[in-house]
């Protein structure tokens, strides 16, 4: 039985998540730092929050899961589970796009469709331009 490796990601916040090395490279940026040696086991990630991390994490996980089961989800289910999951504020939403930038992730089931992101940023901007005036 092989043994799986875990890396350490550092938010923010300094928080630590301990993540097995698949669902950590399901980030680009960590497995390029990780194949060039950059890193040993600890990612720093000064751009992710706590909260923005730990659910960048859980949707890793679970593509990670889906790919890795014997059950694996239909993909309408999976579908329906990433709909889920961007429903959120538009403040968490708009961090999510920017760590899925930042760690250069394969996402793109997550629905952040060009439209979905300007629409995001849009109305981002009317509420700043309100609570500033």
């Amino acid at each position: 039985m092989a043994l799986t490796k875990n890396i350490t990601l550092k938010s923010l916040d300094v928080e630590a998540f301990e993540v097995e090395e698949a669902v950590a490279v399901k980030s680009q940026m960590i497995k390029h730092m990780i194949e060039d040696n950059y890193v040993d086991n600890k990612v720093p990630l000064p751009n992710a929050t706590n909260k923005i991390l730990a659910e960048v994490i859980k949707y890793c996980k679970k593509h990670v899961d889906a790919n890795c089961t014997d059950e694996k989800p239909s993909e309408d289910e999976l579908k329906a589970w990433e709909a889920d999951f961007v429903k959120v504020d538009q403040v968490t939403l708009f961090d999510l796009i920017l760590v899925r930038g930042y760690m250069l992730l394969r996402l793109e089931g997550l629905g952040l469709s060009m439209n979905k992101i300007f629409i995001v940023l849009v109305e981002l901007q009317g509420s700043l331009l309100g609570y500033l005036a």
